[in-house]
């Protein structure tokens, strides 16, 4: 199979197509011909070193699939079964592959509704807004959510899911993302290169960060006495949660993990069509090098795919 790989930390350039045994799945995993791979901001900050998340080169990257079961070795599916997911993270997936031998836990039948390109591109950010905003923040009907970053991958599927729970969903994006994320449900939006949404928004029952930096600290400002800030970027920082706990807020951190009952709650709200994905690009699968300089130009709308 193709499959690839880097043999040392840089830019884009160190990610090369070369041919690799087709890997062996277990019992209680699946053998997944992949059809599509959603790429994510975190591959390109680990190809050049940032993170030591996958230990040294030669390593390879993806964890976000949509494809087709080759074998199973496992009775939850059957040859031929179209599936999803994110298995394995944050241990190596090794997704950028034709074939991927992944959990079978790990994976959740794909709806007709969804391409194998749009299925591809929904776990990462799926499964981080669904847990910071459902399982962390128990959003429900009424609440004033403010999302960070709406027009961004993570940003754009959590303004969905707040809706479709029956938040009122503030968000921040430029002034160029304003149609996007209206189109999403925005109810409000802020453009943050224009003004400081610290003073624009007050009494906000939940925020979801997906910026970091000062962004965090900052939001205290807007929350209500009791109001709860998940960021997917900062995770659980001491110094955080005790000035967030001192203010009478909660802090929480959400590092996404595999999860097929979020999946299932995202096809769900898929086939309720109150949920989509979008894909900003699609790349055949040796021009990885040029999706990977897409995502670093950042001020992405959505997702970046692969095609195999």
């Amino acid at each position: 199979m193709r499959v690839i790989t880097q043999q040392e930390l840089g830019g884009p350039e160190v990610l090369t197509v070369v041919e690799a045994p087709v890997p062996r799945p277990v019992p209680t995993e699946v053998l997944v011909r992949v059809k599509a791979i959603g790429l994510n901001p975190l591959e390109p900050r680990l190809r050049e070193g940032e993170f030591p998340l996958l230990g040294p080169p030669p390593f390879v990257l993806g964890w976000d699939i949509s494809g087709v079961v080759e074998e199973a070795l496992t009775w939850r599916f059957r040859p031929g079964d179209e599936v999803f997911g994110m298995p394995l993270f944050p241990r190596a997936a090794n997704a950028y592959a034709e074939f991927v031998a992944a959990p079978a836990l790990h994976l959740v039948r794909k709806p007709a509704s969804l391409s194998h390109v749009e299925a591809s591109a929904l776990p990462v950010v799926g499964l981080t807004a669904w847990q910071g905003l459902v399982d962390l923040a128990g959003v429900t009907e009424g609440d004033r959510v403010l999302v960070h970053g709406g027009g961004g991958g993570v940003g754009h599927v959590a303004i969905q899911i707040a809706k479709a729970f029956g938040a009122h969903v503030i968000t921040t994006a430029s002034g160029s993302k304003r149609e996007f994320v209206e189109g999403l449900g925005a109810d409000q939006v802020i453009d943050y290169t224009a003004v400081d949404f610290a003073e624009a928004v007050r009494d906000v029952d939940v925020v979801l960060d997906t910026i970091g930096g000062d962004t965090v600290e900052r939001s205290l400002a807007v929350l209500r006495p009791g109001g709860h800030l998940v960021t997917a970027v900062a995770e659980d920082d001491p110094v955080l949660i005790a000035k967030f706990e001192a203010a009478g807020m909660r802090f929480s951190g959400v590092a996404v993990d595999p999860d097929p009952f979020a999946l299932r709650g995202l096809v769900d709200l898929v086939e309720r069509g109150v949920l989509r994905v979008h894909v900003q690009e699609v790349f055949p699968f040796d021009r990885v090098a040029d999706a990977h300089r897409l995502i670093e130009g950042g001020h992405l709308r959505g997702k970046v795919v692969l095609t195999v």
